[in-house]
């Protein structure tokens, strides 16, 4: 008798706590699985406010970490609240300290990946090196490097916004969503610019005459092309294919006689299209060092352009480039949040900015819910 009350209560009770562990494990992965964080990975406090737009319009806290600099400058990174089983966004605002901003997002995805979270997402929206994609003589691809760092820490997915070259893509070994900023762009043109009709869309070089084409026509608007320029471009040097000595040298073995390659020249900017009279706005994706962009400018004056815009997704504006633009015949310079550029905004008034913290945070959002991000992409063509 004993055995036989003993039997079934020990089946009963193990088959009831078996069933309570099984419904508390698959309530916990539940719960982890369909959460997700947003975390910001900079250290200065400039840094982080696009951070907090983002999360202000999805509704959520930002992640509780703390970023800092010992005092021997190397980066620490403490993450303040369980990650288990989660998707989690790290948002990179990129300021001047590029190398810093590097380290700091490369060491935060991985004490999120050693702290289990489920996928690791970097919201980069102004990726860095993109303008080192090509090879230079003896150099490196250092955007290939920094695709591969990346990976290598844990993420797992990027969000960026107008990368420098579209194939920049293909050095990832996980999928990349480089959204755009023009629809912030042209709507900025149409609402603040007045008489924006009797504009044209400026293309500094010839290689920027695709964006601009792709914003003429979406505004119904003329285009023009700028040819030519006092110095060397990154253009011309990016593929390291620079114009080779006109002097024939003789390095090879005796006999062999290459064909003699003859110097580029550069002629003098000129404009292709009429801007007599008319508004000019200039499209790129960076703007940087602003020498060009001023040279730009005068000649459209000379030209007989009336006001000068330019427009572009990455305000970087290194050096004495908010001093440049307040002395040139720039009218106002339109760039987004993508990089923070406070400071400069508050030595040049000329300089506006467009948020784009709405498309940023509803690629998250769809990310998250497994959504398709082709409504974040209506309309875009291939050269956009």
């Amino acid at each position: 008798m004993p055995k036989r009350r003993f039997g079934p209560h020990k089946f009963s009770f193990s088959q009831s706590h078996s069933a309570k562990l099984s419904y508390g494990y698959n309530s916990r992965m539940n719960v982890g699985k369909s959460g997700y964080r947003v975390f910001s990975a900079n250290s200065t406090t400039a840094c982080t406010e696009l951070a907090k737009r983002i999360t202000e319009r999805l509704g959520v806290e930002l992640g509780k970490s703390v970023v800092y600099q010992e005092a021997n400058r190397e980066t620490r990174v403490d993450v303040k609240e369980s990650v288990r089983g989660q998707d989690i966004f790290i948002i990179q605002t990129i300021p001047r300290d590029v190398n810093t901003a590097i380290m700091e997002l490369l060491i935060m995805a991985y004490a999120l990946k050693t702290s289990c979270a489920q996928n690791i997402i970097g919201v980069i929206p102004y990726f860095p090196y993109s303008k080192q994609c090509k090879m230079r003589k003896r150099g490196s691809i250092v955007c290939k490097l920094l695709a591969s760092m990346l990976a290598k820490a844990g993420l797992t997915h990027i969000i960026t916004m107008d990368l420098h070259q579209k194939e920049i893509q293909g050095f990832f070994t996980f999928p990349v969503d480089n959204l755009r900023a023009s629809p912030f762009l042209i709507q900025y043109i149409q609402e603040e610019i007045p008489d924006y009709r009797n504009a044209v869309i400026v293309a500094k070089s010839p290689s920027a005459a695709k964006r601009a084409q792709s914003f003429a026509e979406r505004l119904r608007l003329g285009l023009a092309v700028m040819h030519g320029e006092p110095q060397c471009s990154e253009s011309d040097m990016a593929d390291g294919r620079n114009s080779p000595p006109a002097v024939r040298t003789s390095t090879g073995p005796p006999g062999l006689e290459l064909p003699l390659m003859m110097a580029k020249e550069k002629p003098p900017i000129t404009v292709v299209g009429d801007v007599g009279g008319r508004i000019a706005i200039i499209v790129d994706d960076i703007i940087d060092d602003v020498e060009d962009f001023v040279a730009a400018a005068e000649i459209l004056k000379e030209r007989g352009a009336y006001k000068i815009y330019i427009m572009a997704t990455h305000g970087l504006l290194s050096a004495e480039a908010p001093r440049l633009i307040e002395e040139s015949a720039i009218d106002e310079v339109v760039v987004t949040n993508t990089v923070p550029h406070e400071v400069q905004k508050l030595q040049c008034p000329k300089i506006k900015t467009v948020d784009v913290s709405m498309i940023l945070a509803e690629a998250i959002r769809r990310i998250h819910n497994g959504e398709s991000m082709a409504y974040l992409f209506r309309n875009i063509a291939v050269d956009d």
